[in-house]
């Protein structure tokens, strides 16, 4: 985990081409906010789809539809890569795969809110680990204090299994950033993600099948999962993929501590899961700690425009 500041700005944004020209008008931080709000009300909306599908037949069924999207879309090209560009997108797609996987058997037996709230363990340390600021140590203590308050009280409760599997999900999910990063970096526009897509979907599809055989292909649980796959892979990891171009890898993982938030508010709308005031005061927090990673991210974008 040594993806550094200078790399993931060296990338020009004439590289990012056409998804970078619709989404760039946000900037990297407004992508990774709305990457964030749709993974979560797809992983909402997966959890609903559970009981129709299995959790391995879900993940299954995401990722290939992911697959088929973004290649439909991307339609990337497959010869003038190195065998280190492989490397790497095959990486990202165990990667990817992993992570998935992990986290539908966590929520499978714990709720959202605490399963995200472990999960992001991964992603905060992972800022700690990469940040070459103190004042990044400041803001990763407060995402960690929010994210345990978050699950205060609760995690004592919860299926040791369960929480596991979230936390080795949060590992996959700090890899995940890494090799997104270096994957963006040697692949033009979103093409190294639709390719690592599909050898995710290619290794997870035989266990969706073992798992949840005929049911996969009922009419209604394609177009729920199809729903998912949008929603939780081919919008989120497309925005995040461009976000990691422009962004350090320490302030966006320090941005992933929003969300347990917005898992929190995913579960009050879609699956009616209420807030308490301790999750209020939880989610103030990790919001104070993204607020203060934007402030940094920006203070030193200021500088670098001043003196360069």
């Amino acid at each position: 985990m040594t993806t550094t500041s200078s790399q993931t700005h060296a990338v020009p944004d004439s590289t990012v081409g056409a998804p970078g020209g619709r989404w760039g008008s946000l900037g990297p931080v407004g992508l990774v906010l709305a990457g964030g709000i749709s993974v979560q009300f797809g992983g909402a909306l997966a959890v609903s789809l559970m009981p129709r599908a299995g959790a391995l037949g879900v993940v299954a069924l995401r990722l290939l539809v992911a697959a088929v999207v973004l290649l439909v879309v991307c339609r990337p090209r497959l010869r003038g890569h190195s065998r280190t560009d492989w490397g790497t997108v095959i990486v990202f797609g165990v990667t990817m795969a992993a992570m998935n996987g992990l986290f539908y058997q966590s929520v499978a037996r714990i709720p959202l809110g605490p399963a995200v709230t472990l999960e992001v363990l991964g992603p905060l340390a992972l800022s700690v680990l990469s940040s070459r600021r103190a004042i990044n140590f400041v803001w990763a203590g407060f995402a960690l204090a929010g994210v345990f308050l978050l699950g205060a009280g609760g995690f004592d409760s919860l299926d040791p299994i369960g929480v596991a599997f979230a936390l080795a999900a949060g590992a996959m999910w700090a890899a995940y950033i890494v090799f997104s990063a270096r994957t963006g970096r040697r692949f033009p526009q979103a093409d190294g993600l639709a390719l690592a897509m599909a050898v995710g979907a290619v290794l997870f599809l035989p266990l969706g099948i073992v798992e949840s055989g005929t049911k996969l292909i009922n009419p209604v649980t394609i177009a729920l999962g199809a729903a998912v796959a949008i929603l939780s892979s081919v919008l989120p990891y497309t925005l995040e993929l461009l976000a990691l171009r422009r962004l350090p890898a320490a302030t966006f993982a320090i941005l992933m501590s929003l969300e347990p938030a917005v898992a929190a508010t995913a579960g009050f709308l879609v699956l009616d899961q209420a807030l308490s005031a301790l999750q209020a005061l939880a989610i103030a927090l990790v919001i104070v700690a993204s607020m203060g990673a934007v402030r940094t991210q920006v203070g030193r974008g200021r500088a670098k425009a001043v003196t360069g």
